[in-house]
């Protein structure tokens, strides 16, 4: 029996459906063979229904509150709808940015370059000061239930930039909500199913 084919691929336009309501967007920017780790930016305002393609097509990468590697399950599942495709669909236009990874103890920060294939291959790590570190997103692979709990955090607090910041900022801490309840279960399957395919990523 062959492989079950992915619902989803690059350049696909998705809904994010949040427990406390409404959608948020996101956009597959790249995806690894096979699936399961996935680059993508994410989008608000928060939607009090599903959009199509016409209500999003002038978003640009510029417009984005959150970027990062996350995982697929909301995809695979079909938890998180298809919305519909780029045509025609432009890498250039939405690039696999540098992330940066920090050690909270040290301070010290790295800029980290995933592979353009494969967002669970890091294929450059340079170390970089507070001014670079800045510029680009935090390297924070997540999880589906993750992705939903930093957004649901977004739409919450008075700015919807995307998360980042100098380095030693802190982390945004994990909501204790009933919503983070609620998805604690699936966020552990989703982890488990990303540690058997080797992804790297964390919930």
């Amino acid at each position: 029996m062959g492989k079950k084919k992915l619902p989803y691929k690059e350049g696909d336009w998705f809904g994010v459906p949040l427990e406390d309501g409404g959608y948020a967007v996101g956009l597959i920017a790249r995806s690894r063979r096979g699936g399961k780790a996935l680059f993508g930016y994410f989008f608000g305002p928060r939607r009090s229904r599903l959009p199509n393609l016409n209500d999003i097509r002038d978003l640009t990468m510029a417009d984005a509150i959150l970027i990062g590697r996350f995982g697929d399950l909301g995809l695979y599942t079909g938890e998180w709808p298809i919305i519909g495709h780029s045509e025609p669909w432009d890498r250039n236009a939405w690039p696999m940015l540098p992330l940066i990874r920090v050690d909270e103890f040290s301070k010290k920060a790295w800029k980290v370059e995933y592979s353009e294939d494969d967002p669970s291959l890091i294929v450059q790590e340079t170390p970089c000061d507070a001014k670079e570190a800045y510029r680009f997103p935090r390297d924070r692979a997540m999880g589906s239930g993750a992705v939903e709990l930093r957004l649901m955090k977004l739409f919450s607090s008075s700015s919807q930039k995307e998360e980042g910041g100098p380095v030693g900022s802190p982390p945004i801490p994990q909501s204790r909500s009933r919503a983070h309840a609620g998805r604690k279960a699936r966020i552990g399957d989703a982890g488990r199913r990303m540690r058997e395919s080797g992804s790297g990523l964390e919930t």
